[in-house]
């Protein structure tokens, strides 16, 4: 965002690369709901798109100057400094969130600093535990979690896991938003879009 009138520009990341996976159904939703708010401008960020070796660099990414050798890491690192923020998807593999994403995560620094994050996950407890966990990891990285996250139910997560990302869609919207009890997307979006617009001054280069 270089002008604090400009889009918001929202990385939708998938955290998982699994054959199979449920993992782009929610992430189609969220894109396409987005396209709603006039102020958003949502990608997905695929880690399938992003085959980055495993974390083995000589010295951590702090002491990098966002310089990196690999090609990979570099592609990987400008896609994130061009963003906003984020909105990870995660599923829970034993209580804990997937390899993949985490390497993602580690690769980088100054790209993820001070800007804010929101989660969605699924799994026995709607994802609860592996939120808590990256939270704790995005912390670290100087990033602004919000306090509402999206835990697909249960029952969501069955009804849709046979079904395609357009099928799935207004599923979703039906069980998180449209006929909830309360908007849990709406609630998640504006507490994002707040975050990102009132946190702009910290990811604008200050000049004398």
């Amino acid at each position: 965002m270089s002008n604090i009138n400009d889009k918001i520009k929202i990385g939708i990341i998938i955290g998982s690369t699994r054959q199979g996976r449920f993992s782009d159904k929610p992430a189609y939703w969220l894109q396409q709901e987005l396209e709603q708010w006039n102020a958003v401008e949502a990608t997905i960020i695929d880690l399938r798109d992003h085959e980055l070796p495993f974390f083995d660099e000589p010295v951590s990414p702090m002491r990098t100057n966002k310089q990196y050798n690999n090609p990979r890491v570099q592609q990987w690192a400008d896609i994130i400094e061009a963003a906003d923020a984020f909105i990870m998807i995660t599923p829970e593999y034993n209580h804990g969130y997937t390899a993949v994403l985490k390497n993602a995560l580690d690769h980088l620094y100054y790209e993820w600093n001070n800007k804010p994050v929101g989660f969605v996950s699924f799994g026995s407890v709607g994802g609860a535990r592996v939120i808590e966990q990256m939270r704790q990891v995005v912390i670290e990285l100087k990033m602004l979690p919000i306090k509402n996250a999206i835990h697909i139910p249960v029952p969501v997560y069955f009804a849709t896991m046979n079904l395609n990302a357009t099928e799935a869609a207004p599923v979703f919207s039906k069980a998180l938003r449209k006929d909830s009890w309360r908007d849990e997307l709406g609630d998640f979006v504006n507490e994002l879009v707040h975050l990102t617009t009132h946190t702009h001054s910290l990811r604008t280069p200050q000049t004398a």
